[in-house]
């Protein structure tokens, strides 16, 4: 769900618009013909944020803001796109042999680009990452790992963006779809890309020299400062097994007993 929301009278010219996919939203605000910054937030449950979504926007026309059909001629189109970060990482797959061997060109390629363009590509990857912070996921995680640690869920979520649009959206939506995803692994790949993460402070440091804390610092100018990761109340418990196999049959039946990990 897209609402674009505007305030103009002498001395504001201003956009405001909010994105609503699933449990998480993304808010883009600035002045009128510029790119503006984006901010985003994920919650426990998609009605959660969808309730939080409406009460921003009443709060907004309270304030004065009117709504008005799309954003083409008000927001300028941000360089790094939707569909140019994924098309770069299937490209980055086709570059090396292994991981370790894409992600390198993966570096060179973006630190190649403007400045711009390698945070917009981090925030792309961050609000893919934000959106797939669920219990759900976690516990299909734990099953096929074999046990998963906060840096393990972190790390197997950016290898499952790798993994490509339409295996991530699958994911979200039915984690034992990912089984053949994950057979085809071979024996030395494994479900974690922590490298990922890193890609566009990399690729910062590569192009201008400067340290992370320049890039975080940059990063968060940039975007208005995303929001801390959300505290997950996980649904189920680690040593509940009965609940584990219940939930996900066809997962636990593949690496129930022979887990990745």
């Amino acid at each position: 769900m897209e609402t674009v929301l505007i305030y103009q009278d002498e001395k504001s010219n201003e956009f405001w618009k909010i994105d609503v996919v699933g449990n998480s939203y993304s808010i883009t605000s600035g002045k009128i013909g510029t790119q503006g910054s984006i901010q985003f937030k994920i919650f426990e449950s998609p009605e959660e944020c969808a309730k939080e979504a409406e009460q921003l926007i009443r709060t907004k026309l309270e304030e004065g803001y009117w709504q008005v059909e799309g954003s083409e001629n008000l927001i300028r189109p941000h360089a790094m796109n939707e569909e140019e970060f994924w098309k770069l990482l299937e490209t980055a797959k086709t570059m090396g042999i292994d991981m370790e061997e894409q992600v390198e060109w993966l570096i060179r390629t973006l630190s190649g680009r403007s400045v711009r363009e390698i945070v917009e590509f981090d925030v792309w990857l961050h609000s893919f990452h934000y959106a797939s912070c669920q219990s759900s996921l976690w516990a299909a995680a734990y099953i096929i790992l074999g046990g998963c640690s906060d840096d393990s869920f972190d790390y197997f979520r950016a290898w499952l963006i790798y993994a490509g649009k339409e295996v991530y959206n699958r994911a979200l939506q039915d984690p034992e779809s990912l089984i053949p995803v994950l057979e085809k692994l071979e024996d030395y790949e494994y479900p974690e890309y922590e490298d990922l993460l890193y890609a566009a402070s990399d690729a910062y440091q590569e192009k201008t020299g400067r340290n992370d804390d320049d890039y975080q610092e940059l990063f968060e100018q940039i975007t208005g400062g995303l929001l801390d990761y959300p505290e997950i109340e996980l649904d189920w418990e680690q040593d509940d097994e009965e609940h584990l196999r219940n939930r996900f049959p066809k997962l636990w039946e593949r690496y129930g007993e022979y887990p990745m990990g």
